[in-house]
């Protein structure tokens, strides 16, 4: 398993877009067989701030969630809508198992 967050910081006037993009793209990404979650979270405290936490099942599944069509629809319609660049961090499961996912 890796676990990887994604850290959004958007531009206020793209809040609306950005989540119909966003979810458009986890809907489509929780279907591949190599993705075990894809959870979008949005900030209490600043509404303009995500978390995409992806959850994949191998090393290589990321690579095959970047070469599909939904990730580069995505990818360009998200670009000018940060307000700086996306980071992220990756983790390794502790708990639960990997069966657990």
């Amino acid at each position: 398993m890796l676990i990887v967050h994604v850290f959004v910081h958007v531009k206020p006037e793209f809040i609306e877009a950005f989540q119909r993009a966003t979810l458009a793209n986890a809907r489509a990404s929780v279907k591949e067989p190599g993705i075990a979650r894809f959870d979008v979270l949005q900030s209490s405290e600043d509404p303009a701030r995500f978390v995409l936490v992806e959850v994949y099942r191998d090393s290589e599944a990321p690579g095959a969630h970047k070469a599909t069509a939904h990730y580069a629809a995505w990818r360009d319609a998200v670009a000018p809508m940060m307000a700086e660049p996306r980071s992220s961090s990756k983790f390794e499961n502790r708990f639960p198992d990997d069966g657990g996912w």
